[in-house]
């Protein structure tokens, strides 16, 4: 019994890494489309607002990873967690779970993720047509 906590313990530190990660996205994509926005409105530039749309973008596809190796994790956890003491193997591999939810696809159109990035998107768009 043991063995089967120290390895949920194990793929826990990973889930708690993977949504540290997706917070630490989440802050540095609005600090760097802000920043974006303020010197945009410095210049007067409504145009060049538009290029914080770049990194909001690219910060949603790295978020969506996390979130998807966080979801396959969770899977590992739930499977772990039914073994019987003496299968635990400790692996860590995320291979053998698919599904709908599991993909990179499903976690970038999540419902957290979207309506996140969709207002930081709606916010560079109105910032450029305002300046």
């Amino acid at each position: 019994m043991e063995a089967k906590l120290k390895h949920l313990e194990l793929i826990q530190g990973v889930i708690d890494r993977m949504a540290f990660n997706s917070f630490r996205l989440k802050e540095w994509s609005v600090v760097l489309v802000s920043a974006i926005l303020v010197l945009t409105v410095r210049e007067g530039s409504g145009e060049a607002a538009l290029i914080g749309l770049v990194p909001a973008l690219v910060f949603w596809g790295l978020d969506a990873y996390f979130l998807r190796q966080e979801r396959l994790y969770r899977a590992l956890y739930d499977h772990v967690r039914v073994l019987d003491p003496h299968e635990i193997d400790f692996s860590m591999q995320t291979d053998t779970f698919t599904g709908r939810r599991l993909t990179w696809h499903s976690s970038f159109f999540s419902r957290t993720l979207f309506s996140f990035y969709l207002a930081v998107l709606v916010a560079v768009v109105l910032a450029s047509t305002l300046i």
